[in-house]
């Protein structure tokens, strides 16, 4: 694999196995503003090395590779914008819990058409997503064959075992 044209280098083993103690995390990315609030959460959690983000189009789509990281173990981590929740419906469609998930709406954050997010409310739920991955490497991983999880009103899922 190579590297971007603006010189950022293509990912090594040694950098993709350093992030194998993260969670994963997934975010609606739809075309509502709370959908894009997601987004821009899982973006930071992954620039911050909180989480690494994956696709959920892509578990969706069926991809075999993005198959594989979902299944492959790791924590998950759900950030769905709105009462629709799209990722989670998508993960349970391949057998998968996530074992943390959050609800954007349940959180204040308003689902407007054609409008682009709030940084504001990025600012503000940046802490809680950031606990929702932090709150996967404490209950000390995901057990893909286990699938009981118990929500929490608009906090993480708290996985049982």
């Amino acid at each position: 694999m190579r590297g971007d044209e603006a010189g950022t280098p293509a990912p090594t083993r040694e950098r993709r196995s350093a992030r194998a103690d993260q969670p994963v995390v997934y975010s609606c990315s739809g075309c509502s503003s709370a959908a894009q609030t997601a987004n821009a959460l899982a973006l930071k959690l992954d620039r911050l090395g909180e989480a690494e983000m994956s696709c959920i189009a892509g578990l969706g789509g069926d991809v075999a590779p993005l198959l594989r990281l979902a299944r492959s173990g790791r924590p998950i981590v759900a950030l769905d914008g709105c009462p629709l929740v799209c990722v989670v419906a998508t993960l349970r469609r391949h057998g998968l819990t996530p074992d943390a998930h959050v609800v954007l709406s349940e959180h204040g954050v308003r689902k407007r058409r054609h409008a682009d997010h709030d940084d504001g409310d990025v600012r503000r739920l940046l802490p809680l997503a950031v606990e929702a991955a932090r709150s996967t490497r404490r209950a000390g991983g995901h057990d893909p064959a286990a699938s009981g999880a118990t929500p929490t009103s608009g906090g993480p899922v708290t996985a049982r075992r």
